[in-house]
């Protein structure tokens, strides 16, 4: 399946070559891109990142690193690894539906990935794989069901595929979120939660240099069945400079319902690098900064919906009776 899905964001890649840039835009040459050497500014960088929690996400703080392995003249192989705290969720209102999250736990995501620009370097592709970790501890249900101290600390992980097209004015990401393991586990005796596959598309467009807009739509389904569907997404980003960013979230799907969330992110570049004005500007082109974004979507989706089951009131600890 993994092979399927990443021969499908390969495919999408490819399919977006041909898309031209505007004409008013201005060539990649004009601005002196094709004049960097991406072996003198593609660096590590690191920096910390931080959201609050959305369907099936928790609040999270953490720090981050894009790692830069191989660096050829207009490509780029990378790893780009993270780690986060997982926090409670905001005023007893679950982010998996009925559980809340509780407690904190530590997440972590990496990938290997691969990116390249294209000859006049108006357009720049990637591809990456890798894995995902979510322990969850748990608390109270937000739907008023006594748990009876019932509550656990499960364990989830997931496979995630992803393929990316930017160029000056647009950005695309296609993406598969595949959990892997014990996919559904039981949070308390009376709920399962289980991680979500995903698969999704984001559509970006460069309001300003500063200001990113986007909209996406997302599958998601899990081993209960009972969060699977279709959702909707949109994102305003606003880069504040170079290094740090800010982005507000709001998604809808049937299961969610409605999700706002927030996110702030700070990458800085690892070593000094002394360059031209032209070198500079040239630089600041969406193209060339994508080559060393961190990867998108890859926080472990978990739900806990209500499942069409009779319960077994063995379940239920000997403090009811």
């Amino acid at each position: 399946m993994l092979r399927r899905l990443t021969i499908g964001l390969l495919a999408f890649a490819v399919a977006m070559a041909p898309l031209p840039l505007n004409a008013q835009e201005g060539s990649a040459g004009d601005l002196g891109v094709m004049s960097i050497s991406l072996k003198d500014v593609i660096k590590p960088r690191v920096g910390i990142q931080g959201q609050t929690q959305a369907a099936g996400t928790p609040n999270q703080a953490g720090i981050g690193g894009f790692l830069p392995l191989v660096v050829r003249d207009n490509s780029v192989f990378f790893a780009d690894v993270l780690a986060n705290a997982n926090f409670a969720d905001f005023n007893n209102y679950s982010s998996i539906i009925n559980t809340t999250v509780a407690g904190t736990t530590i997440s972590t995501s990496s990938r290997l990935g691969y990116r390249w620009l294209n000859g006049d370097r108006s357009w720049m592709y990637g591809l990456n794989a890798g894995y995902d970790t979510r322990p969850m501890s748990t608390g109270d249900a937000d739907t008023g069901v006594p748990l009876f101290g019932t509550e656990k600390t499960v364990f989830f992980q997931q496979a995630a595929v992803n393929a990316e097209a930017v160029s000056d004015k647009w950005a695309f990401n296609a993406y598969a979120l595949i959990p892997t393991g014990d996919t559904e586990q039981k949070v308390n005796w009376f709920y399962n939660a289980g991680a979500l596959d995903t698969f999704g598309l984001d559509a970006g467009y460069n309001i300003t240099p500063a200001l990113k807009a986007s909209i996406g739509y997302y599958y998601q389904n899990g081993d209960a069945g009972e969060a699977d569907g279709s959702g909707v997404l949109g994102r305003l980003a606003y880069a504040i400079n170079n290094d740090l960013s800010i982005g507000a979230n709001l998604s809808y799907d049937e299961a969610f319902e409605t999700r706002f969330s927030a996110d702030i992110k700070w990458r800085f570049n690892t070593a000094g690098i002394s360059q031209s004005e032209k070198q500079k500007k040239a630089w600041e082109k969406p193209t060339i900064k994508a080559l060393t974004e961190s990867v998108k979507r890859r926080d472990v989706r978990v739900a806990d919906p209500p499942a069409a089951r009779l319960i077994d009131f063995h379940e239920i600890p000997m403090i009811l009776l």
